[in-house]
């Protein structure tokens, strides 16, 4: 019996790690794909921060179908030990895998997705919605699909300056003021920072990390200076456990913060909320909490990212109303309650929504936690792979190998020989919920995020949060 289905590929949306890594999967398991991605090459946004050094070493960073076909086909795999920067991840793996014959051919830039929807129904109609191809809307053509997956992130939709979670009055206006997290303040970026008064807001890794390559670009431009302000009352949470601190490059990252806090580099100005934005007559910006006022050249805007649903507005998605994430996969990835170190294994059950056929994977299925790790992502995409091959014995086998401490990414200016490991995001699991894997080894994240990686960058949601630990 025929299908409309039969025949078409799987559209995997982005061809960042998780992306890429889904079509290794894919091409392993000889299901037919087409990966769209918006740049002209692969990992356009961990390039971005390509400055940034992972906490977690190659050996961990590597999806385990995508070594197994690069391996394959002669790649030399980077020493294993060695943490890499974001463009080394891009350039030294990422690319490799994206020219790999078993995935190049498959792999269309510059091809935007603007909407993914069912050939010839919309929202509203039932019958036959699960037999109709999905449609993915380019700018060009249309490119119909038998199922997708969408890891497209959230580096392109950072959260807003503004405490409420919507733009502070003025916030527009001054747009051509404010940074988004992490940028290359000691490189590409020197110039717009050197010499100048920077306000970094935010509490979260990428504020930290960009706080501290401030610190070093003042130590070297007269008259550069930093400002620093926070939500909550107290930098206590930023600073960690520092020295007492089971994860070292986290501890690492607090002392070296507060240290600079302390001797006056860094102005900490804590309980601000950003309210309000406006221009002064000698073109600075400031930043106002209603009662008080910070004026600056630049604003670093560290607040976190968020996903973007827009695109799929006609498919049949249960997204938490919280978080933006799948509903199933929400309560295991919560930062009120879970630090990406206890989030438990999770894979196509979690990441399943009405619309069949359609999953999230990635930093955008963990909608605004700020909880994500790229070792998190690769399972994701595994799982969801061999359920569309119809082996749901190993879809719902998930397993997810953190090390004893957490190992995340992070976009730390610190001597990368003097770190093997750490990270920023707490405790293994010691359970998981029944039928999952144990959390028992070690991963990797993206930054500096966006990407843990990605960023640390993982995107987060709120402002006292500031964004992923974990990238």
């Amino acid at each position: 019996m025929t299908s409309q289905l039969d025949g078409l590929p799987v559209v995997v949306i982005g061809a960042g790690p998780v992306g890429l890594a889904a079509a290794a999967h894919l091409a392993e398991r000889g299901i037919a794909f087409t990966v769209l991605e918006a740049g002209d090459r692969p990992a356009a946004a961990v390039r971005e921060w390509g400055h940034v050094r992972l906490f977690s070493p190659w050996r961990y960073n590597i999806d385990a179908a995508a070594r197994r076909l690069l391996v394959g086909a002669g790649w030399v795999e980077p020493d294993p030990e060695v943490l890499p920067t974001g463009a080394q991840l891009a350039d030294d793996y990422l690319q490799a895998l994206a020219d790999a014959p078993a995935l190049k051919p498959h792999i269309r830039y510059g091809a935007r997705v603007r909407a993914v929807t069912r050939l010839g129904v919309d929202r509203l109609r039932t019958a036959g919605r699960d037999a109709a191809p999905f449609l993915v809307r380019l700018d060009g053509d249309d490119v119909p699909a038998r199922a997708v997956i969408d890891a497209s992130g959230t580096w392109t939709t950072p959260n807003v300056l503004g405490a409420s979670g919507i733009p502070a009055r003025g916030e527009e206006a001054v747009a051509g003021f404010i940074e988004q997290a992490l940028p290359d303040v000691l490189g590409a970026d020197r110039d717009r920072f050197a010499g100048r008064r920077t306000l970094v807001v935010g509490a979260g890794h990428s504020a930290a990390n960009t706080l501290l390559f401030l610190a070093e670009l003042a130590g070297q431009a007269p008259e550069t200076s930093v400002v620093w302000a926070i939500r909550s009352s107290s930098a206590a949470r930023t600073y960690g456990g520092e020295t007492a601190d089971a994860l070292p490059a986290r501890g690492a990252i607090g002392t070296r913060l507060r240290e600079h806090v302390e001797a006056g580099t860094i102005e900490l100005i804590p309980g601000f909320s950003v309210q309000a934005l406006t221009v002064t007559a000698d073109g600075l910006v400031t930043a106002s909490d209603g009662s008080r006022e910070i004026t600056a050249d630049r604003i670093v805007s560290a607040t976190g990212f968020r996903p973007d649903h827009g695109m799929t507005g006609e498919l049949r998605l249960d997204l938490d109303p919280i978080l933006g994430a799948a509903r199933a996969l929400a309560p295991l990835i919560d930062p009120n309650e879970h630090s990406c170190g206890t989030v438990p294994p999770h894979g196509v059950d979690e990441l399943t929504h009405p619309e069949a056929g359609y999953y999230a994977v990635g930093v955008k299925s963990y909608g605004r936690a700020p909880t994500f790790l790229l070792a998190t992502g690769y399972e994701q995409a595994r799982s969801v792979v061999a359920a569309l091959a119809g082996d749901w014995e190993a879809a719902r086998d998930v397993h997810l190998d953190l090390p004893e401490t957490g190992v995340c990414s992070s976009d730390v200016p610190l001597d990368s020989a003097a770190i093997t490991g750490g990270g920023c995001c707490g405790p293994t699991p010691v359970a998981t919920p029944a039928g999952r894997g144990l959390a028992t080894g070690v991963s990797g994240g993206l930054l500096a995020t966006p990407l843990t990686l990605l960023p640390v960058v993982g995107p987060g949601g709120q402002q006292q949060s500031g964004d992923a630990c974990c990238g």
